[in-house]
């Protein structure tokens, strides 16, 4: 993605890539893998709490919605996996909005090359005096199961209704809807001592025909 600045805003910062960190594959390796590791348009219930791990409220400003589809799948394993991977991304546009300032929530749900990833862009956003607004969909969100301990999940981003927004002004930085406007996602998840599914390898594919309207 090219980040074209204006003052006091980033014009045109798409919403979901600053969600899930992944810009043009940068946030990780150049495949994510866990071969050698260890219903409607609703968002899914977040997982229950395991014993001493106490999961971070997260709040979004009343301008900013996302939506999660395929939240069920019957399997009480791959519905933890999406529901984490949900409360991943709300975390990371939580931090970007200054609703979480500290990012508590970014590093409960990231881990390695995410979490680095995921504070380096919160950052840009801080340094460009911009947050998000806007609707993002996410959906086709499918995942495997490798060991009871890694994931993979794969899924599309509708960007067309996220923008970004100047914090001064707010100015929102609208930009046409292309199919660039829709984003293909290949994940890898790692369940961790706690029981919960943090993100820990993210790349993106921009465009991609799987997504495309």
């Amino acid at each position: 993605m090219v980040i074209r600045r204006r003052p006091g805003v980033l014009a045109a910062l798409a919403l979901t890539a600053a969600s899930v960190l992944a810009l043009s594959g940068c946030a990780a390796d150049d495949s994510v893998s866990v071969g050698d590791a260890d219903e409607g348009t609703a968002t899914p219930p977040r997982p229950s709490v395991s014993s001493g791990t106490g999961r971070p409220e997260i709040d979004l400003p009343s301008d900013l919605k996302l939506i999660f589809e395929d939240g069920r799948t019957g399997d009480r394993v791959k519905d933890a996996v999406l529901a984490d991977n949900a409360e991943r991304m709300r975390a990371v546009d939580a931090a970007i909005a200054g609703t979480d300032r500290d990012g508590a929530a970014v590093g409960f749900y990231n881990t390695g090359k995410a979490l680095e990833a995921a504070t380096s862009w919160v950052a840009r956003f801080e340094e460009a005096d911009a947050t998000v607004t806007g609707e993002v969909r996410y959906f086709d969100r499918k995942v495997t199961l490798k060991e009871m301990s890694s994931a993979l999940l794969t899924f599309c981003a509708d960007e067309s209704k996220g923008f970004s927004k100047d914090r001064t002004t707010g100015e929102i930085a609208k930009t046409p809807v292309t199919r660039n406007s829709f984003v293909r996602y290949n994940t890898r998840l790692d369940r961790n001592a706690d029981g919960v599914w943090q993100t820990s390898q993210i790349l993106s594919t921009r465009g991609a025909d799987e997504c495309q309207p």
